[in-house]
């Protein structure tokens, strides 16, 4: 359908509790609004959003799928979603790109368990939601008696908008005091107010019908249409992305919402992977997807969803453009299974494969662990389909089995965490403060340390890998939550730290630090709602108890009882069948995902686990300094009689860092440097002038740092600098000189970037100002090589001065002047992370 620009671009998200009736309605208003010619039925397998042969086979949704309708005023890109609980991660994973939501509520059910997980979800996202009550023509379906139920239990902004509009404008009036006093007033309430108070999710209009029969689908669609949210578009482009696929050719689909600006086919698009490497690549076509047929326009405009090609390292969730990352989900699997493959084959050479499902379905977390695959799932629907889906795309058989609760560790007291590693011509010190923080709060990562101890490049990357990995708790080796890590103070060496050395430390120092505290075992709980014959109310209790729950007063309605409390996912297993057992179908269990919280029985979780924190050589706890010109192990517990820096947490004392006087090194660096480029304006750091010139001093590293790079080398060791230079080596050049620049500028360092000459007849050599650094392009008969050896052995042994480059030659000759490596890669990280951090910025 061709952006019809006379109406708002909307996209709204169907949501349900299984079973409510959620695809028949979808085919309802496809139908009401002219894009079916007749209706499908769930029962008749001929639905046109559920085309997959699982949706087929089970009668649910499995995958979110979108539909293309129009009405007077809107085009309504509708996106389906799964109402089974099991896929809930699936439909939470569309709600940040949906403007407004529409909650199926079944008459005869009322509000469901998933319903309130649903709610919850939408709340978070700040979603405006309007509820079909369907299923109105069964037997027992109450229109005031639902009203009432949504009222109690979603907010008592639920409101009939089947009413005259009289009565929807006062219920609307007493939602908002503002409103209220003129409506008192004037007696007046406009369609923009109540459009308003929908948007702000203070009003949450209602409409009751029969999706099966169409009652009250024609009024509901003029209900979307009149009321709906009109979002304001950006500018600027930003996009989203809330899910990868595959078609049936193979090829990646990035599916996307425009939320600013317009993207065409052929256009460029530059982002950031998940690995944090910075991508550039062509939009090779855009599709509008209604079904499962699609049109190919030449651009799309903000408001409209698509799915694109070309696009390699998209992940759902991502922010393009203007348009920030989504939040991270709220629902996460509460098991974990292992993948046996059940032919001949290496796991390994599988797992890739089944990464493809796990980009597509980010919440399966694949788990590589000692030779074999763990999956995590959130049910036992999601397993089979899972399996099937192995099945038919890669022609593998496999079992799910040894199936364990996801636990989770956090701590319960404050610690300092001390990593130190130094083989030899290596260094890196490392000490964190680690803290418990709230449930729910996930890791939260952040730096105290001051600048003129540990330079800003060294602590940002302490920062990447605090957070770059999942790290394991020393309990059962479960991932780590709930705390807040700090940077106290950190060291580097001025000749051997080398890129990946505080990656070592920092790991050993989040090792050491859970190692010295109080860990806590955490597991999975649920809320539970129990409905049942009051006689059975003493029999639940006593189960409850049983499973390491808790329960509030039952609340007594004759017959029936309700009883709520918080539950162990791991005790509830088929307790729903239990109870439908021994009430003979007359109880009910509902159970809704509460987080994570203390396990009920971590003595006898970490027994069964066997698991030792310090035969890990993962994820060791242990240091390693050196002496006497070799490396040596230090255990984590006596690594505090060893550590070079002083505990961050004495705040009276600073800590120790290396005493020089550097007076001499300062000014021989300042004249190489003022004879190969002129005077420098900023001055180098120096202390005073009357100071004895013999004193020993603890100071800052200098402020200034000299960046020299071999320009070619690392033109050719960047893959999308090289292929940009196969066409076109100066377009090449000038990507590098701006990507130094930009970094120059932000790191406050100076770089001289240096480039080969050498074959070139007649050369006489170059050497200008490209904005902030310098550019050099040697002489004839002089290669870049020698002109940096050069330059860097004038420098002598001072630590300001950092080579990069992958030539080994190189290396070699600024490892003997004294000057500090950097590879082309390293290079690349530093310049991605410094690009990331300028982004961050101006965002905020």
């Amino acid at each position: 359908m061709p952006q019809d620009k006379r109406k708002t671009p909307i996209t709204i998200g169907l949501l349900a509790h299984v079973d409510a009736g959620k695809t028949t309605l979808s085919e309802a208003l496809l139908y009401r609004s002219g894009v079916l010619r007749s209706l499908g039925r769930v029962d008749h397998k001929d639905t046109y959003l559920d085309t997959h042969s699982l949706e087929k086979m089970r009668g649910i949704t499995i995958f979110s799928k979108q539909a293309l309708i129009g009405t007077e005023q809107l085009s309504i890109t509708l996106v389906d979603t799964p109402g089974h609980v099991d896929f809930g991660a699936e439909a939470e994973r569309v709600m940040p790109i949906l403007d407004c939501a529409v909650l199926v509520i079944s008459a005869t059910d009322g509000v469901q368990a998933h319903t309130m997980t649903l709610w919850k979800l939408l709340e978070r996202y700040g979603i405006p939601v309007f509820l079909f009550i369907n299923k109105m023509d069964l037997t027992g379906a109450d229109r005031e008696k639902c009203l009432a139920d949504l009222q109690k239990h979603l907010s008592p902004g639920c409101t009939d908008f089947g009413a005259g509009f009289d009565q929807i404008a006062e219920a609307a009036a007493m939602t908002d005091e503002a409103l209220l006093e003129n409506y008192l007033e004037s007696g007046t309430v406009t369609v923009e107010n109540i459009r308003e108070l929908i948007s702000h999710r203070r009003l949450f209009p209602c409409l009751f019908g029969s999706a099966l029969k169409l009652d009250g689908v024609d009024e509901f669609l003029k209900i979307l249409d009149t009321y709906a949210p009109r979002p304001l578009r950006k500018m600027d482009f930003g996009a989203r992305v809330y899910k990868i696929s595959r078609d049936p050719q193979g090829n990646r689909l990035t599916w996307l919402k425009l939320t600013g600006g317009e993207l065409r086919v052929r256009e460029l698009l530059r982002y950031v992977n998940k690995d944090a490497e910075p991508l550039e690549e062509k939009i090779v076509g855009l599709r509008l997807y209604s079904g499962e047929k699609f049109t190919a326009p030449e651009q799309i405009y903000a408001g409209q969803l698509a799915a694109v090609t070309g696009l390699s390292g998209t992940y759902a969730g991502q922010g393009l453009g203007v348009e920030k990352n989504a939040p991270a989900p709220a629902l996460e699997p509460i098991m974990t299974y292992r993948v046996t493959i059940l032919s001949p084959v290496d796991p390994a050479t599988v797992l890739p494969k089944l990464r493809l499902l796990e980009e597509e379905d980010p919440m399966l977390r694949l788990v590589w662990d000692g030779g074999s695959i763990h999956i995590q799932i959130m049910g036992k629907i999601q397993l089979e389909v899972f399996r099937t889906l192995v099945k038919e795309r890669f022609s593998l058989d496999i079992q799910l089995d040894d199936p364990r609760i996801f636990y989770k560790e956090t701590i319960a007291d404050t610690v300092e965490g001390v990593g130190h590693f130094e083989p030899l011509r290596h260094y890196a010190e490392v000490h964190l403060l680690m803290e418990p923080l709230k449930r729910g709060s996930g890791i939260q990562i952040a730096t105290q340390c001051p600048t003129d101890i540990l330079e800003a490049p060294y602590q940002n990357l302490v920062l990447t890998h605090i957070g770059e990995k999942v790290h394991r708790g020393v309990l059962i080796g479960a991932p780590i939550t709930d705390m807040k890590i700090t940077l106290l103070v950190g060291k580097a060496h001025l000749k051997h730290t080398e890129g990946g050395d505080f990656r070592q430390a920092t790991y050993r120092a989040i090792r050491q630090g859970l190692m010295q505290a109080k860990s806590v075992l955490l597991e999975p709980w649920y809320r539970f709602t129990l409905i049942l014959p009051t006689e059975q109310v003493g029999r639940a209790i006593t189960d409850i108890r049983a499973m390491g729950g808790s329960f509030e007063s039952p609340e007594n309605s004759g017959a029936l009882s309700t009883l709520t409390g918080r539950v162990p996912a791991a005790e509830s297993g088929d307790y729903a069948q239990q109870v439908a057992a021994y009430t003979q179908g007359r109880g009910r269990l509902q159970l809704q995902p509460d987080g994570y919280d203390i396990c009920h029985n971590p003595e006898a979780v970490t027994q069964s686990r066997g698991y030792d924190p310090e035969k890990d050589p993962e994820n060791t706890p242990d240091s390693v300094f050196c002496a006497h010109g070799a490396g040596f192990t230090v255990k984590w517990n006596q690594v505090s009689e060893y550590m070079h820096l002083q505990s961050g947490l004495e705040k009276d004392r600073p800590p120790e860092i290396i005493t020089r006087n550097l007076r001499l090194e300062d000014r021989e660096l300042e004249a190489i440097m003022e004879r190969e480029f002129g005077p420098i304006k900023t001055r180098l750091y120096r202390p005073p002038e009357n100071r004895p010139a013999a004193e020993a001093l603890t100071i800052r590293p200098l402020k200034q740092q000299y960046l020299i790079v071999d320009g070619y080398n690392i033109i050719f060791a960047w893959e999308d600098l090289a292929k940009i230079a196969r066409e076109d080596l100066e377009a090449a050049r000038r990507m590098l000189c701006d990507r130094l620049s930009s970094y120059a500028g932000y790191r406050k360092s100076r770089v001289v970037l240096v480039f080969d000459g050498y074959k070139v007849k007649g050369n006489p050599g170059e050497k200008q100002e490209y904005h902030n650094i310098h550019v050099v392009f040697t002489k004839e008969n002089e290669t870049g090589d020698a002109y940096i050896e050069a330059l860097v052995a004038q420098a002598g042994g001072s630590y300001n001065v950092r080579v990069a480059t992958s030539d080994s030659l190189v290396q070699l000759g600024s490892m003997r002047s004294g000057a500090l490596r950097m590879s082309a890669r390293e290079l690349e990280e530093e310049v991605t992370r410094a690009q990331e951090e300028m982004r961050k910025h101006y965002e905020v």
